[in-house]
């Protein structure tokens, strides 16, 4: 359980996470090849912990220091990933993809992760299908053969980030070349790009499409994970919501220009200098709407937090969910804490209120816990929020950093 003591304006200075959305695909890159991949800034969170343990689970050897991960080795990848880590987090799903191409065949259980409504995998099995792959689904588990890869041009009905990266990693080992049509463009996956271009397989990026040159085998590489956006946005939220003034260093403010468009029209001040976001708040916010798209557009994950903000907002606010389905699952724990909220098909509306109050609730997934926090951040009582592990899934020293701007916070349990 996580305590806070609200009604502190945040003030200071705190230095961005990589970003776990981009770790945790790079982590499944080293299942491309035997080489050394060394993988520089990554956090110490729960999903990359499930993703190393599935990657020596199939047959990699991990070595972790500080924020600095070695994968080497995995002569013999096993075909089938242990199903309690599949289960947990879903981005382990994309360890099909280079399995299938490394070993011929890939047994994978359907995945898990977040309970924010559903997020199919179609589009993974739809994508690798047509590079030649054949699945045969029951039980849960899918069964995937494919003697060898062959490069095609896939179209993507839906800029899906976890299918773009799934057919980049195939891609990469599959003969000829890999064109996705449609892809998604979020940070990350143009970060996962990145490393395998210097794995030896060629990414290029156009208007409407991404091309993959894939290679017999891929060489070792080393690659520094950019920083976590959703991260660094929570913690400009967290000073805002509070009526203080947060920085952010180690940030790419070019990564959140949708939000500090949002801030700045709530009539928050935003500065940027380099890798260094500043944002400040004084007085009640100014209503906002705002609509949840694939990048450059608002990003899901920073909807819930948003929220929060607005909820002491002067007006009402709408945000539209587009992305993904059901991820209003916090707005009941935000009215126990005072917030006026309703959800209204895929629209959540707030009506700002002046003050929040302290109350005992429960996160039922990451960004949910992170709008539960700012919530409680702004509240005038103390706050009690169950289900931290949801949380530390997605925020590396979350009590440790808020303190050190100002926040009374503390764990117990």
């Amino acid at each position: 359980m996580i305590g806070i003591e609200g009604g502190r304006p945040l003030r200071g200075t705190v230095r961005a996470a990589g970003a776990k959305n981009a770790a945790l695909p790079a982590v499944m890159a080293s299942l491309l090849t035997t080489e050394p991949v060394v993988l520089e800034n990554v956090p110490h969170l729960l999903d990359v912990d499930a993703a190393v343990a599935l990657a020596q689970a199939v047959g990699k050897e991990v070595t972790w220091q500080d924020s600095v991960i070695l994968l080497r080795g995995g002569d013999e990848l096993a075909p089938e990933a242990p199903a309690e880590l599949v289960q947990r987090m879903r981005a382990s799903f994309l360890a099909l993809g280079p399995i299938l191409a490394r070993t011929g065949e890939s047994r994978m259980p359907l995945p898990g992760g977040c309970a924010i409504g559903p997020r199919p995998v179609d589009l993974h099995l739809v994508g690798l299908r047509q590079l030649g792959a054949t699945f045969d689904v029951r039980g849960g588990m899918v069964h995937a053969h494919a003697p060898r890869l062959r490069g095609t041009t896939v179209y993507l009905d839906y800029p899906s980030v976890g299918a773009t990266e799934q057919l980049l990693l195939a891609g990469a080992l599959a003969h000829g070349t890999t064109t996705v049509v449609n892809p998604a463009r979020e940070p990350e996956v143009v970060d996962l790009g990145w490393l395998l271009s210097a794995m030896g397989a060629e990414v290029t990026w156009h208007e409407d499409r991404v091309t993959v040159w894939g290679q017999r085998t891929l060489g070792g590489a080393t690659h520094r994970v950019i920083p976590d956006r959703i991260e660094a946005g929570t913690y400009l939220l967290a000073g805002a919501i509070t009526r203080g003034e947060v920085t952010v260093e180690g940030a790419r403010p070019d990564h959140l220009d949708a939000l500090l468009a949002k801030l700045s029209e709530a009539g928050a001040r935003v500065e940027t200098n380099g890798d260094r976001i500043t944002v400040g708040v004084e007085g009640r916010p100014e209503a906002v709407n705002v609509q949840t798209l694939p990048y450059p557009g608002f990003p899901t994950d920073l909807q819930p937090p948003l929220i929060a903000f607005l909820a002491t907002a002067r007006g009402r606010s709408t945000a539209r969910e587009t992305v993904f389905a059901s991820r209003f699952n916090y707005v009941g724990a935000l009215a126990q804490m005072g917030a006026q909220v309703q959800v209204s098909g895929d629209t959540v509306l707030t009506d700002g209120v002046e003050t929040l109050h302290g109350a005992e609730v429960e996160a039922t997934d990451i960004r949910a816990g992170a709008a539960l926090i700012l919530a409680a951040l702004a509240a005038d009582e103390r706050t009690a929020i169950r289900g931290e592990m949801h949380i530390a899934r997605g925020y590396a020293d979350l009590p440790a950093k808020l303190r050190g701007l100002g926040a009374e916070v503390w764990a117990t349990g």
